[in-house]
């Protein structure tokens, strides 16, 4: 009896070791592909303007504090380039920090959340706005609203400017860590275009937040 109760007790050890093996791999990759999770549910949430699920996974105080300072010095380099010596450069000045405020109010929030997820950041022009959420297209047999439209491309994002027979192509993304608290998504629409990212930021073990951008690339 002694015997089979030590049988027993031999063989449950491996198997809770393995048990607990398994379990660890397995957190490890659920951290690993954590930020992947994160950025998949806020794009799929921000493009259908899910406003509460959106939240979870943005620091809006962060991204604020990012957009203002990225896109103050978006406006300063596009001024130091048309400077020259031009004595309106100062009025210009004056115009760009006017256009800060508003700017980062209109992306600071889901719109402009889905509109840098999906390769239209803002380009610091006048009265620019992510664009709205897509309005569903009216069923000609039916006379109501489908389901299926093409988001309307931002101003001054260049895709507004294209054909509107030809969808805007969506742009090149590469994701990967930049740190083990900081996760990058880059975005280039072609060879030679600009190049932005938006960066999330670890919140405790398994959740990612959106909290800052990159103008610069």
């Amino acid at each position: 009896m002694a015997g089979l109760i030590r049988m027993k007790g031999g063989v449950g050890r491996p198997v809770l070791i393995a048990l607990i093996a398994i379990a660890v791999v397995a957190a490890l990759g659920y951290a690993y592909a954590s930020p992947y999770i994160a950025l998949d549910r806020l794009k799929r949430a921000a493009d259908s303007r899910d406003v509460e699920t959106v939240n979870e996974y943005v620091d809006y105080a962060a991204l604020r504090g990012s957009l203002k300072q990225q896109v103050t010095g978006l406006l300063t380099r596009r001024l130091n380039v048309q400077h020259n010596g031009n004595p309106l450069a100062a009025i210009g000045a004056m115009i760009g920090v006017a256009l800060i405020g508003p700017l980062v109010d209109a992306y600071a929030t889901p719109d402009g959340v889905a509109a840098l997820l999906n390769g239209m950041p803002p380009r610091g022009e006048p009265g620019e706005r992510p664009p709205p959420p897509p309005a569903a297209p009216v069923d000609n047999a039916t006379g109501t609203s489908a389901g299926n439209a093409q988001p309307t491309p931002a101003p001054g994002s260049g895709a507004a400017n294209a054909s509107s027979k030809t969808p805007p192509q969506p742009p090149q993304t590469t994701a990967g860590y930049r740190g083990i608290n900081e996760f990058v998504v880059s975005y280039q629409h072609g060879v030679g275009d600009t190049r932005y990212s938006a960066i999330f930021h670890r919140d405790g073990l398994f959740m990612w937040k959106l909290s800052a951008v990159d103008l610069n690339g």
